[in-house]
């Protein structure tokens, strides 16, 4: 696993052993980030289901000014840590379930990355929580990665949506004024 481009761009960055976590594929990446660019500068980003946190740090790498990193494992968080110190960054790390989170949290991000283990169907919930904390604001996307689409819930609507191999990524934001 590698950061793609931006000030880190080549470095390899620490990963899981065995197969239990499923990291988002480089090819994946390239896609996602070549779309995302644009929205990157200065951007606050949210890595809610972070693992080894290569998204968050991509974006750290192309000009994001804050990433705040979440992972309801402390596996998960260590390669994190050994990673943010590979290149030389920080963020806000927090080990929290998911709606916790989301529920603590302050302000607004322009991305919301959220990346759950495929079998888990999560979305409806994020984009609750998300809309009633207002997370987002009005043109902040939820990105949201699975092995099927995914529909939009009320007060949502699907900006856009790719599909490479079995992964869908699906790019979510506010439908109301």
């Amino acid at each position: 696993m590698r950061i793609i481009a931006g000030k880190y761009r080549g470095r390899v960055l620490a990963e899981f052993k065995g197969k239990d976590v499923r990291p988002t594929a480089d090819r994946v990446k390239e896609s996602l980030f070549s779309i995302l660019t644009p929205r990157l500068a200065g951007a606050r980003v949210l890595d809610l289901f972070c693992g080894s946190g290569a998204l968050g740090i991509e974006c750290l790498s192309r000009g994001a000014k804050e990433v705040y990193f979440n992972d309801s494992a402390a596996e998960s968080l260590e390669i994190l840590k050994k990673n943010l110190s590979l290149v030389g960054e920080h963020g806000e790390i927090s080990r929290l379930d998911f709606r916790a989170c989301l529920s603590s949290l302050r302000g607004t991000f322009e991305l919301i990355f959220a990346d759950p283990p495929y079998a888990c169907d999560y979305l409806p919930e994020i984009l609750r929580i998300a809309k009633e904390r207002d997370l987002t604001g009005k043109n902040g996307l939820i990105i949201y990665e699975s092995e099927r689409s995914e529909p939009a819930a009320e007060g949502w609507q699907k900006a856009d949506e790719r599909r490479y191999g079995r992964t869908y990524l699906g790019f979510f934001r506010r439908s109301e004024p």
